[in-house]
């Protein structure tokens, strides 16, 4: 939630606090666009600690497929993302598909840095408060 901040984003339905796994599911509402969004997406393939895929089954995009890869490199991890998507609409989709690249990008590599510094400092500490 802390690397999201800036959107708001929120899980308000599902698996919303704890660990999640393999086929469950949780609705994430944010706001994008300066609109507010809602997707669910299902944990689709998982492979604790290394790996896990999560799908939209739920919301504005037309195909939403993200993947987190986790690697040991040394004394720290490294995280990768890999994204995949389809705008809403086939034909408006070619004039916006660019756009949401970016935006998406972006986005990953705000929260990722969050995630980052939170991981790397005493963040963790107050992440895991919550639980």
């Amino acid at each position: 939630m802390k690397s999201t901040e800036r959107t708001g984003e929120a899980a308000v339905a599902g698996v919303t606090s704890g660990l999640i796994g393999l086929g469950e599911e949780v609705t994430w509402r944010a706001r994008h666009f300066g609109i507010e969004q809602t997707m669910t997406v299902r944990i689709t393939a998982f492979d604790s600690p290394n790996y896990f895929q999560d799908r939209m089954v739920r919301g504005a995009f037309r195909f939403f497929e993200h993947e987190h890869w986790f690697v040991e490199r040394g004394d720290g991890t490294e995280m990768r993302d890999v994204l995949r998507f389809a705008a809403p609409v086939r034909v408006l989709g070619l004039a916006v598909e660019p756009v949401l690249r970016g935006y998406l990008r972006r986005f990953l590599r705000e929260r990722n840095l969050v995630i980052k510094e939170m991981a790397e400092g005493d963040g963790w500490r107050r992440f895991l408060v919550g639980f």
